[in-house]
């Protein structure tokens, strides 16, 4: 083979080379397209949370009556296995049962135990919108394995939540600000260092409590102590 046919075949193996490197990058050019389109698209066709008003972050899921003489506030995650123990323990109802409408329980996220406690905070609050916290706040602890964002979603649907109004909710992050207000009270005002924790007419009380420490502390109360 001449010199100058040698220098032609490595002319044309060189044209093929810079051909494929050109094709694979616009074929990348074209891939980073239409990532940034459907990232735009997918932008603007999410649902928008609105700014939650003064009153709105003021609201609490409650039980019990307002004029209530002690106030209980649990600060609690839905993936929390101690929260979880707790709830099963019935102690909320062998309280209510006790003292009825002397006692108010408060319910306040803190939503620091597993990866996806925020976002099931926050489908509580939406679920608190409309006027089932507790049944749903019931359902998550039933399941609480299972809290992914389609979980969260099924569970709505089972308790027979408005699914498209709870849907935007929770996609556009509506709560969030709610959510995140408790859990920087449960962390900078009061320090708690887990779950749950408690407040009982505002002094701390850190862990599940059992009833008969609960009862004590009413009693005291109660009997202006």
């Amino acid at each position: 083979m001449s010199k100058e046919n040698r220098k032609s075949q490595k002319q044309v193996r060189q044209e093929k080379i810079r051909a494929q490197k050109a094709r694979r990058q616009w074929i990348g050019y074209g891939a980073l397209a239409l990532i940034l389109i459907g990232a735009i698209f997918w932008n603007f066709s999410r649902p928008k949370a609105q700014p939650l008003d003064e009153t709105r972050l003021a609201s609490n899921p409650t039980i019990g009556s307002d004029s209530a003489k002690v106030i209980i506030t649990e600060y609690a995650d839905f993936g929390c296995p101690a929260c979880r123990a707790w709830h099963n323990a019935g102690i909320r109802e062998q309280v209510i049962a006790a003292y009825g409408d002397q006692v108010q329980f408060v319910w306040k996220d803190f939503p620091v135990i597993t990866a996806q406690s925020p976002k099931a905070a926050e489908a509580g609050q939406c679920a608190f919108d409309q006027g089932k916290f507790w049944e749903y706040h019931d359902v998550l602890f039933e399941n609480a394995s299972a809290l992914g964002v389609n979980d969260l979603k099924g569970y709505a649907t089972q308790i027979g939540l408005d699914t498209e109004t709870f849907n935007a909710c929770l996609d556009s992050g509506q709560n969030r600000a709610k959510v995140e207000q408790s859990l920087n009270e449960a962390q900078r005002e009061y320090a708690f260092p887990g779950t749950p924790s408690f407040l009982v007419n505002g002094k701390k009380l850190v862990g599940p409590p059992t009833f008969e420490t609960l009862k004590s502390m009413i009693d005291s109360i109660l009997a202006g102590g």
